[in-house]
């Protein structure tokens, strides 16, 4: 089903003052109110407008504003409106006994008859964004044939764009007409010969053909009236000047056009005329389709980011419908999923169509991973047009727990080693994300990192131990506090110092060199492998095995 586009409704909904009040609170639905044909005294010139209705349904029709302020016509609104081809034999109509069942009516060019209605515009508008509100149509001839008046409003759910290369699908092979669609409406404005109130009707559409008319008119739920004196050009609001009998109008209550209990839209609208008023009697004239917006149903956009304004991709929303009590608080037991969801794409967008007006919750359902669930969010639908709504899904962060151990010949546990060394944490790219100290212990942590790979250098030992030379590698990809996290461990080797002495029993007697292969004296030899050494020191030895020789030379 197409989507039409957003069309203007009225600015302004109050009730007049000598008309019944009625609350606009913006949704829109077409089923019906309560007729009331007001006398003069209910208006300062004599109206048929429906109860609750701002717009002028002129007994005598016209389009010019005759009340004061809140009072609307066509004069003063932007309503949507069609102009037919003119007269002549480029005007297109109905032919080849197309009638009202005719699924896909036939379309030929200047074939109207001059005794019967040869159209020239049709205009639709919308009153209100709710229940309570109204649907008004006008249609316009050239002239007052002879007989009775009948007019078809049709309103599909599908739009034909006339023209398309290849044709588009939703037009029927004429090009002009849309493809019906089940529940499609056909509302009837039926008027007798020489009378002023019509009565109004709709059908609807089967599958196959039309349904039984329903009796608005009866019903109370519409009306309608004819221009019984001309409308100078100068009041025609760019119509041009009408004689009489060649201007309609109608009003329709907005409850019950459209299934409160499912979405349903209209997205085109167009005016024809019968040759009598019989529902079978051929098609005449008819003003081509124009896209219109008239639906019972929203749409909620949803926007999707984290915490640093980067769209997500990948976020399923569920829609629950939210039931009473309304407290807007948390989504509770009584409020029930729908089946309506929509996942994020790239932009980190998605929307849910054909919400139905209501107040619902929106609930993330599926988090990307490595993002904290953002909370729900009460809303609103109360018209056509489409609800945005942000969520942010903070990126989830980790920590990094630094273990460091010793080895220690002592296991008696009589000795407790200071285990203070000093860390550097890079992040992926190299850069250096955390320093961090280990307590005497030998722990330390770092937190609030984000999912990723770190790397842990040990950059300084705890005295008198050697300092663990490898870089270990910390993948952090849970969520964690400190203490806690990924772990990483460390250990560090005591050192040892060697010491070899030599002294003669005659003093001078002998002297000696001291060597010891691979290390270097601390202090280092004065003259290397010189015999005057009476002691060497070698200091900061990790364990292992150490081969020293002494000479002694008499």
């Amino acid at each position: 089903m197409h989507r039409p586009t957003t069309q203007p409704t009225a600015a302004r909904i109050r009730p007049r003052s000598a008309r019944a009040r009625v609350a606009f609170g913006g949704a829109l639905l077409l089923v019906l109110a309560t007729f009331l044909a007001p006398s003069s005294a209910l208006a300062s010139h004599p109206e048929v407008s429906l109860a609750g209705s701002n717009f002028e349904i002129d007994t005598d029709a016209n389009l010019r504003v005759d009340d004061p302020a809140p009072s609307i016509d066509w004069a003063n609104v932007d309503e949507i409106r069609k102009a037919d081809s003119p007269s002549g034999a480029n005007d297109e109509s109905f032919g080849q006994g197309s009638k009202e069942d005719t699924a896909t009516p036939s379309v030929v060019d200047g074939s109207i008859p001059p005794n019967k209605s040869d159209l020239k515009f049709f205009g639709v508008y919308q009153e209100g964004a709710t229940s309570t509100g109204f649907l008004n149509l006008f249609w316009s001839r050239v002239q007052d044939p002879t007989g009775t008046t009948n007019m078809d409003f049709e309103f599909n759910k599908r739009q034909c764009t006339p023209g398309l290369t290849p044709a588009d699908p939703d037009c029927t092979s004429n090009g002009l007409t849309p493809i019906r669609t089940v529940d499609d409406l056909l509302i009837i404005y039926d008027l007798s010969q020489g009378g002023t109130n019509p009565t109004l009707s709709i059908r609807r559409w089967t599958g196959s053909a039309w349904g039984p008319a329903t009796d608005l008119t009866a019903a109370g739920d519409a009306t309608g009236s004819i221009n019984t004196s001309p409308i100078p050009a100068a009041e025609s609001d760019g119509l041009g000047a009408h004689s009489a009998r060649t201007f309609g109008e109608a009003q329709l209550s907005m409850e019950g056009l459209l299934d409160p209990t499912q979405c349903d839209s209209f997205g085109s609208a167009y005016l024809k005329s019968r040759s009598s008023d019989s529902f079978t009697a051929a098609l005449k004239d008819f003003v081509p389709p124009q896209a219109v917006n008239i639906n019972n149903c929203g749409a909620i956009r949803v926007l999707k980011k984290d915490d640093v304004g980067a769209n997500l991709a990948g976020a399923e929303f569920t829609l629950f419908t939210d039931n009473a009590p309304l407290d807007g608080a948390a989504p509770g037991p009584e409020d029930v999923a729908t089946t309506q969801t929509c996942t994020t794409g790239a932009d980190g967008t998605c929307t849910i169509d054909e919400v139905l007006f209501g107040q619902y919750w929106v609930v993330e359902t599926v988090t990307p991973a490595g993002h904290d669930t953002a909370a729900p969010q009460n809303v609103v639908v109360s018209d056509t047009t489409t609800v945005t709504l942000t969520f942010i899904d903070p990126r989830q962060r980790g920590a990094i727990s630094i273990v460091k151990t010793a080895k220690h010949a002592d296991t008696s546990g009589a000795t407790s080693p200071n285990l203070v060394a000093g860390f550097t944490v890079k992040n992926a790219v190299g850069d250096v994300v955390a320093t961090v100290n280990t307590d005497s212990s030998g722990n330390a942590c770092v937190g609030d990192l984000l999912f990723g790979t770190y790397s842990v250098t040990e950059t300084s030992a705890p005295a008198g131990y050697a300092g663990d030379p490898d870089t270990e590698s910390a993948v952090v990809n849970t969520k964690a506090t400190c203490p806690g996290g990924t772990t990483v461990s460390f250990e560090n080797t005591p050192l040892s110092d060697i010491s070899v002495s030599f002294s003669s029993q005659v003093p001078g007697g002998t002297a000696a060199k001291i060597s010891c292969t691979g290390l270097t004296a601390d202090p280092p030899d004065g003259t290397p492998d010189a015999f005057d050494d009476a002691s060497k020191a070698f200091k900061n030895l990790k364990p292992g095995t150490y081969t020293c020789t002494v000479v002694v030379d008499p």
